[in-house]
């Protein structure tokens, strides 16, 4: 495994992490209907493109198979393929995030009790919620930080 950070986020780059985020939120966001994924993926590449500091764990071949998106010290994004989960990718990104770019607070559907789940595991609590997420959607978001 290699995370590196995203400097050339040219056609292909963005291409490959919309097909990660797509496999994942497939397995993850279990709450939202296919209308809903593919009406949201069109802001993805956007979202890639802007964020500061966009990194990526690849596999052997060189492919992406997991990313994160980091501005100042927040997790904007972090999804992992659907074929890869389990596998610790997850815990190694965001581990990196946290050591590398002090990574200390991130926003969590809260229909994703495995992401709140994992990111308990790793250090983060709760210490808000919102009834509707960034774009004014009923899916509640909960913030959390790292435990000091």
């Amino acid at each position: 495994m290699k995370i590196i950070e995203i400097t050339d986020r040219d056609a292909l780059a963005i291409e490959q992490l919309v097909n990660v985020w797509e496999s994942s939120v497939q397995a993850t966001h279990l709450f939202l209907s296919a209308k809903e994924i593919e009406s949201i993926k069109q802001y993805v590449p956007r979202a890639l493109e802007e964020v500061p500091h966009l990194l990526a764990v690849k596999n052997e071949k060189g492919i992406p198979v997991g990313f994160m998106g980091i501005a100042g010290q927040h997790l904007e994004m972090l999804f992992i393929s659907a074929s890869e989960r389990g596998k610790g990718l997850g815990k190694e990104l965001l581990k990196y995030g946290m050591d590398t770019y002090s990574v200390t607070d991130l926003a969590v559907k809260e229909q994703n009790p495995m992401a709140k789940g994992f990111y308990e595991h790793m250090g983060f609590e709760v210490y808000k919620r919102t009834e509707l997420d960034e774009q004014g959607n009923p899916y509640p978001l909960l913030y959390m930080r790292r435990k000091v």
